[in-house]
């Protein structure tokens, strides 16, 4: 099978749904399949020579705490289940060879038109490195959005722009705690 160029076919060309960029979309599965349905979209996509259409499939997942026999045990669970997220530039080739997978049930979106992620969920999710330009300042209110600490209130204390970190004290049972967190993980209060 010949190796595909990173350069449109005439044929996916004529099949092109947008501005040909790779965006993140949202494919809904079978509850309980979405790692078999990631398994057979990359099986599908290496057996057709699909990378330059469908570039990546993620099941996103967290690592919690929890208590088990008196002590703590992390466990890593689906942060949505039944959803797949996948990288992939819409053609009507990359969309068909998704939309029939075994175990999807279908994209997030309007019929045959799925709707990509905006920057901002991709950012939320934390599924790719996105630079991100907050303008923090020492003493600026910031909202925790996903971690150990999501949802409390936190005061910068020190940016590392280079490194895209905060030091932040953060208001927890009546006490403020030191604690250092990634630009991914907060939002500047207005």
């Amino acid at each position: 099978m010949a190796e595909r160029e990173n350069v449109m076919s005439p044929k996916q060309d004529e099949g092109l749904r947008g501005d040909g960029t790779p965006r993140w979309y949202v494919v809904h599965t079978y509850s309980g399949h979405e790692g078999k349905v990631k398994a057979n979209i990359e099986k599908m996509v290496e057996s057709r020579g699909m990378q330059d259409l469908i570039l990546q499939v993620v099941v996103p997942t967290e690592d919690k705490a929890e208590p088990k026999d008196g002590h703590m045990v992390i466990k890593t669970r689906k942060m949505f289940p039944g959803y797949v997220i996948v990288k992939m530039v819409v053609t009507n080739e990359s969309w068909y060879l998704v939309r029939n997978t075994q175990g999807v049930t279908g994209f997030v979106g309007h019929g045959s038109d799925p709707v990509p992620l905006t920057v901002e969920e991709v950012r939320r999710m934390g599924i790719e490195k996105i630079n991100i330009d907050l303008d923090l300042h020492e003493g600026d209110s910031v909202k925790v959005i996903n971690g150990a600490f999501e949802g409390f209130m936190g005061t910068v204390e020190e940016v590392n722009e280079e490194k895209e970190t905060v030091r932040a004290r953060i208001s927890m049972m009546g006490r403020d705690v030191p604690t250092e967190l990634e630009f991914s993980q907060i939002d500047k209060m207005k």
